[in-house]
């Protein structure tokens, strides 16, 4: 009993110590490019021994004497002065991949130089207003309808509901939602899509119009491609019905979603992919890394207390984990190559073909070949992106299940997806195949799938039924 009690004593110990060094790790593996940065800076305003390695300076020209440190200690530096130069070394095989030219920096300054600073629907709103005249009151109100503009650029509640909730007179919200939704994006401010489309019609001079009609009182039959009995109801032919619902297709039913965060995002590729010198060459993004070794501050806080216990642990304590750091990063960057490696040499065709070649691949296999968890691997993809010949992709992108056609290739599902799309964009005029003709046709082309995945794989791809795609 006792041997167990001590047994998970040393145990609850091990986990303690052991926790935060593994949960920096974790971190370093999981963090994108950028946020390791800033990681890294962060650490490196906590650890004084840290710096970015700028300087000739290196650990073995030090000459670190026994005098200083007990042996175990020596050896601690040892063998961070192996992995530093790892370090460096790795950094200039990886980056000797590739040789990066002239050229390639002046388009590397001219895409960070493109990143602008988003800004929001509600700055954009809030601009326009301060290029407006009027009085306190409408201002006030003005400002709180802005606050209440959601990311599609409606108002979440009607004028009616809004002044007896803040308990504001209806006339200065009236003039504000007046004013407000002759802002820019048109269709700002509309409560719902009916009004959002009828203030687009409304500025491009068709109110009153067929389109303004039909978008007031037969937009649920517009959705549903009811185009005979809309045209019936409003007596007229069904040429005009279908050329008016081409033109409201034409308007944006979210004026502000341009304005979305994630519509400004700019990714920057942790890894590019391209064709060099007769093979597929893979270079890792070290730009925002920073190149890590320990600093020559250790030995003045070593001479300013030679006998200070506490600071001798301090330091110690510091170099061990800058020690940690440094390894965390070589790894990251070792395993996130590794994983690439194997994706490219996976996915060649996609490379040279395009997204319709893509092939199955699970990262069970890869965690396999590389040597590590498949925890690991999902880590180490997390947020990470790959520049190829075909565009920027997501490393999850390349991880999908799939099928075996009828002569025994694999195909992922998402080239499956893109066969179903092309049958549907190629779909004969006034014809809309069903899910099952869907399903016979990618048989035809000897892809085995059942009907209910087709219908699956239309939602996914935003696809509407057969009868939502009759064209007229």
């Amino acid at each position: 009993m006792a041997e167990t009690s001590l047994h998970q004593s040393q145990s609850i110990s091990l986990q303690t110590t052991i926790t935060p060094q593994m949960q920096q790790s974790l971190q370093v593996l999981q963090a994108p490019a950028l946020e390791l940065r800033q990681l890294v800076e962060q650490e490196m305003l906590e650890n004084p021994v840290l710096e970015d390695d700028h300087q000739e300076t290196s650990l073995e020209d030090e000459g670190l004497s026994n005098d200083e440190f007990d042996d175990n200690f020596d050896q601690e530096f040892e063998e961070l002065s192996r992995l530093d130069d790892e370090w460096r070394d790795y950094l200039v095989q990886t980056q000797r991949t590739r040789p990066r030219t002239s050229e390639d920096e002046e388009k590397h300054a001219f895409m960070l130089d493109s990143v602008t600073a988003p800004i929001t629907l509600q700055e954009h709103l809030l601009q326009q207003l301060g290029l407006s005249t009027v009085d306190a009151e409408v201002q006030e109100a003005m400002e709180l309808l802005i606050g209440m503009v959601d990311d599609r650029g409606f108002l979440a509640s009607s004028i009616q509901d809004i002044s007896m909730t803040e308990r504001l007179p209806i006339q200065p919200l009236e003039e504000a939602l007046d004013l407000l939704q002759s802002f820019d994006p048109v269709g700002v401010g509309a409560v719902d899509l009916s009004e959002c489309l009828l203030l687009q019609l409304k500025r491009l001079g068709k109110d009153p119009s067929l389109e303004s009609r039909i978008v007031s009182h037969y937009l649920d039959d517009l959705a549903k491609k009811r185009y005979p009995m809309i045209a019936k109801r409003l007596s007229v032919t069904l040429e005009q019905i279908v050329q008016a619902a081409e033109f409201i297709a034409s308007l944006n039913p979210r004026p502000g979603a341009v304005f979305r965060p994630d519509h400004n995002s700019y990714v920057q590729p942790d890894i590019t992919v391209a064709w060099y010198q007769g093979e597929w060459a893979i270079t890792l993004n070290n730009d925002n890394i920073p190149q890590l070794r320990i600093s020559n501050n250790y030995k003045d806080l070593m001479a300013e207390a030679k006998s200070g216990a506490d600071v001798r642990r301090y330091i110690r304590d510091k170099i061990r984990g800058g020690k940690f750091l440094i390894r965390s990063i070589y790894q990251r960057q070792e395993t996130i190559e590794k994983i690439a490696r194997e994706i490219v040499q996976h996915q060649e065709a996609f490379l040279e073909e395009g997204p319709a070649h893509l092939r199955p691949l699970n990262m069970a296999k890869v965690a396999e070949t590389v040597g590590v968890h498949e925890t690991t691997v999902s880590r180490a993809v997390s947020g990470k992106y790959m520049k190829t010949p075909q565009g920027v992709f997501e490393l999850k992108y390349f991880f999908t299940t799939g099928y075996q056609t009828n002569n025994g290739e694999e195909m992922s599902n998402t080239s499956v997806k893109n066969a179903l799309l092309e049958l549907v964009k190629n779909e004969p005029s006034g014809k809309a195949y069903s899910d099952q003709e869907l399903v016979e046709k990618l048989n035809a082309q000897g892809i085995p799938i059942a009907r209910r995945t087709v219908a699956k794989y239309r939602k996914e791809l935003n696809i509407l039924p057969s009868n939502m795609r009759r064209t007229y």
